[in-house]
């Protein structure tokens, strides 16, 4: 086991006019589980290949442990690589599939089939290691490609996407088996997705990248919570941050027809940038409705406009009812524009589409970012 270190690893492609990773710069522990999670063509597959020495590093370098591996082929990494298509043999059984790298490598045969054996106990594999992968189940075939770099007792466990194939049930199923086994075995694993669901859930870090570049890198809790920029608020989250751009005023920002009350210190920071909005971000679970009375549980607003009602007016278009939450999808005039929402209400409590509900961010629950860089500005 080792540590993982990017050194300002950039990659540009061939003809390309800019880096496809742009001077990453990641420190990972002995034994970490971090995910690189981000958009379809964020740089997140690159910089998982670069480490595994499946693409060139054209700036910087990569370090495994003590050892300079930038420019070292694959097969000197002391790595292992779990693939999307699981990339398994067809013609070979399930454990000589298992097997066949340490094959490759000159251990004798009852070594081979000790670790096998081993690896298919702990992925519950033992009734299948005499088929071929033609006869197992997607998630079966994932866990064969998961045998096969456990047995070869790597320094680094590399995943790419692995679970995309998988329906939706048995990718929940399987990303928890694969946690779990990863804090069993401790070995340091490096595993990219584009489902931020899945980074959330799964690793000890995530790294959320943008366009080649490391845009944040934090525990899931510390991302959920203060999300570094505009992108990360928008893109961490599920259902995700609501983002509003509204105008500071005395005591707070004008959220519809009320004053609410943010970080003092955060306003100060914008007004002194010469800016006279900023933009809100509220998850969905932070939303108040406001009372027929134009109380709010917990809340004392204060309202621009004594004729007005309380709050911002959302019109309700479509619910979403999952049973323990209901998520209202709504839209409702920001600054003459028509902006979408959404807000999680009382599953017991449901409005229906076509109604009017006012809402307010609870207290202590809003991210204030500037306008105009997209950077955090509340703590």
């Amino acid at each position: 086991m080792a540590t993982v270190t990017y050194d300002k690893a950039t990659r540009i492609y061939p003809g390309g006019d800019k880096p496809a990773v742009d001077q990453l710069d990641i420190q990972i522990a002995d034994g970490e589980f971090l995910v690189l999670v981000g958009p379809s063509g964020c740089g997140k597959s690159t910089s998982l290949r670069m480490l595994a020495g499946l693409e060139d590093v054209n700036g910087g370098s990569i370090h495994i442990g003590d050892r300079d591996v930038t420019h070292l082929p694959p097969k000197d990494r002391d790595i292992a690589m779990v693939f999307q298509n699981y990339a398994l043999y067809p013609h070979m059984t399930v454990a000589q599939n298992m097997g066949f790298a340490l094959k490759i490598a000159g251990v004798n045969k009852t070594d081979i089939r000790k670790k096998v054996e081993e690896a298919a106990k702990i992925l519950d594999l033992t009734e299948y290691l005499d088929r071929k992968p033609k006869a197992l189940s997607g998630g079966q075939r994932q866990r064969v490609a998961m045998g096969r770099a456990i047995v070869r007792e790597p320094q680094v466990f590399l995943m790419d996407e692995p679970l995309s194939n998988l329906d939706a049930k048995l990718r929940v199923q399987t990303r928890t088996q694969i946690a779990g086994l990863q804090r069993r075995l401790g070995v340091t694993t490096v595993y990219v997705t584009h489902d931020q669901v899945e980074a959330m859930t799964m690793g000890d870090r995530v790294a959320v990248l943008k366009d080649g570049l490391l845009q944040q890198i934090d525990s899931p809790r510390n991302m959920y919570d203060k999300p570094a920029n505009l992108f990360v608020a928008g893109f961490i989250g599920s259902p995700a941050m609501n983002l509003v751009e509204v105008p500071i005023t005395d005591g707070g920002v004008r959220f519809g027809n009320s004053v609410v009350p943010v970080e003092r210190a955060a306003l100060t920071e914008a007004q002194n940038k010469g800016d006279t909005h900023v933009v809100v971000g509220c998850r969905p679970e932070h939303f108040a409705v406001v009372n027929g009375d134009g109380s709010v549980e917990g809340a004392a607003l204060a309202k621009a406009d004594e004729k007005a009602e309380a709050g911002l007016a959302v019109t309700v278009n479509v619910v979403e009812e999952t049973g323990a939450d209901a998520y209202v999808y709504g839209s409702a005039e920001i600054g003459g524009e028509t902006k979408d929402l959404v807000i999680r209400v009382d599953s017991r409590d449901v409005p229906h589409k076509g109604e009017k509900i006012n809402v307010v961010p609870k207290p202590g629950e809003t991210h204030v970012f500037a306008a105009g860089s997209g950077e955090r500005l509340s703590d």
